[in-house]
């Protein structure tokens, strides 16, 4: 495993999780958004944020660049845990859709999210973790929602299959799938009629489940 001595994972490390009460070291990117600030603030009352974002935020990254994303790492140091809050999809009839408009989400929200993923295993302590984002709407589709539907479904099923991996190198990996946003509604209203949202301080909540609890390879759902 690449990186410096101390995050190197042995069996002896393999099932080390952080005590209950530990200070971690965790990177945020997406924390100025409605959801990510919700789980800056939920964290940061015990834990280290450092937090990312592509136009905000202390620290800059672009997670549709892999070198971008590189560069963040290197800034960051070895962390014990990376949360993704972040990720832009297309919503629009499926008789309009395109092949450039449905690159939208599998660029921005599936592949940026990955590519974050991918990087972060290599920069985690042992008993780290990485937290993604889905949505609701990849087990309850809307109208117009097809991108939305595709991207969160493939983001549930990479992180089922890379926690397979993660979790004899003593790491985890977690999805949350939260409902649409209460702060939210203004704007997506229309788009679920009928659907009870949630907070952006309880969908915050299943972060901290993520982060501190013993959850790899699932979908938590704050529907």
């Amino acid at each position: 495993m690449r990186g410096l001595p101390n995050r190197v994972v042995t069996a002896q490390t393999a099932l080390r999780l952080p005590k209950q009460g530990t200070v971690m070291k965790i990177l945020l990117v997406g924390a100025t958004g409605t959801l990510g600030h919700a789980v800056a603030r939920q964290l940061g009352q015990q834990h280290q944020i450092l937090d990312a974002g592509r136009s905000s935020g202390t620290l800059r990254v672009d997670l549709t660049d892999d070198a971008s994303v590189n560069e963040l790492f290197a800034r960051t140091g070895a962390v014990d845990a990376v949360i993704s809050t972040t990720g832009k999809l297309h919503f629009g009839p499926l008789r309009d859709m395109t092949p450039e408009r449905f690159n939208v989400g599998l660029q921005d929200k599936l592949l940026g999210q990955v590519r974050l993923a991918l990087a972060a295993q290599h920069h985690l302590t042992a008993g780290g973790s990485i937290t993604l984002t889905s949505g609701i709407v990849s087990a309850q589709p809307i109208r117009d929602g097809v991108n939305a539907t595709s991207v969160n479904a493939a983001l549930e099923g990479f992180v089922r299959a890379a926690a397979l991996e993660l979790l004899p190198r003593g790491l985890r990996i977690n999805v949350v799938s939260p409902n649409v946003l209460v702060e939210s509604m203004d704007a997506y209203a229309p788009y679920f009629p009928g659907f009870e949202a949630v907070t952006a301080q309880r969908a915050a909540l299943a972060y901290q489940r993520a982060v501190e609890g013993i959850l790899s390879g699932e979908t938590i759902t704050v529907w």
